[in-house]
């Protein structure tokens, strides 16, 4: 009787958590970080994550973020950028809501950290600046 080897349960679990985190080929920032939001906000987890595998080199991103207003992965979208509602299927768009569903990311270059065109930054006044308040 041929018994086959069992297979490691934790080894599944890590391929399975990189098929479900890791950035889509072209994949642009701000849609990676936005489909990461299903599993919860803490920090620039999502935002780091990308930068990590996708753009190593992108030093200053969690600075540029920040001086958006977007000191966490929600926060990104709160103060910083907006979809780009040109881009987005009326019928999932929504000015109180995020868009749902998610339209096909317009991609971007191999290791950049720029958003790709469904995405625009949120206006602010002139001189207008973003605190936290904690």
């Amino acid at each position: 009787m041929d018994q086959q080897p069992v297979p490691d349960i934790g080894d599944q679990l890590r391929q399975l958590s990189d098929e479900l985190t890791l950035p889509k080929p072209g994949e642009c920032l701000l849609c990676y970080t936005y489909r990461m939001l299903e599993f919860g906000c803490n920090g620039l987890v999502w935002a780091r994550r990308y930068r990590d595998v996708a753009a190593p080199r992108a030093t200053a991103l969690e600075d540029r973020l920040a001086a958006k207003g977007g000191y966490c992965d929600c926060e990104i979208f709160a103060n910083g950028y907006e979809p780009n509602a040109d881009l987005w299927d009326p019928r999932g768009y929504c000015e109180e809501h995020q868009p749902d569903p998610l339209p096909p990311c317009q991609q971007v270059r191999p290791g950049s950290t720029q958003p790709c065109r469904l995405w625009r930054p949120r206006w602010r006044p002139p001189g207008g600046r973003i605190y936290r308040w904690w």
